[in-house]
């Protein structure tokens, strides 16, 4: 997973415990895609002092990461749920396999 992706789901997981304005530039930044230069200039801060602010906040987001855990364990979930849904595809005949297919695939987002 490319860094602009895990970041993102790493925002999805622990933004709330971010602070307002970390969260609020975070998605400005990664979500929007809004330059340094957009985002200082909505906030009335300099590019440096968002820069700083973004380091700040991967930083955060990444220790979150290494202490909880939480992304690690849906990514791995994911995969697993990935590997039974393959397994269950094989025999498409039966309706309750139909149905547990349906259900993976909204646990999935498919």
């Amino acid at each position: 997973m490319d860094k602009l992706s895990y970041i993102i789901l790493l925002l999805d997981f622990y933004r709330n415990l971010l602070t307002d304005k970390q969260r609020d530039i975070m998605s400005r930044h990664y979500e929007e895609d809004m330059s340094l230069a957009e985002i200082a200039e909505e906030f009335g801060i300099s590019r440096q002092a968002v820069h700083d602010i973004i380091k700040r906040s991967e930083k955060a987001l990444f220790d979150y990461e290494n202490e909880l855990g939480l992304v690690d364990r849906f990514l791995k979930q994911k995969q697993e749920l990935l590997k039974i849904k393959g397994l269950l595809s094989k025999y498409t005949d039966n309706e309750d396999i139909k149905l547990s297919l349906d259900i993976l695939n909204k646990l999935l987002d498919i």
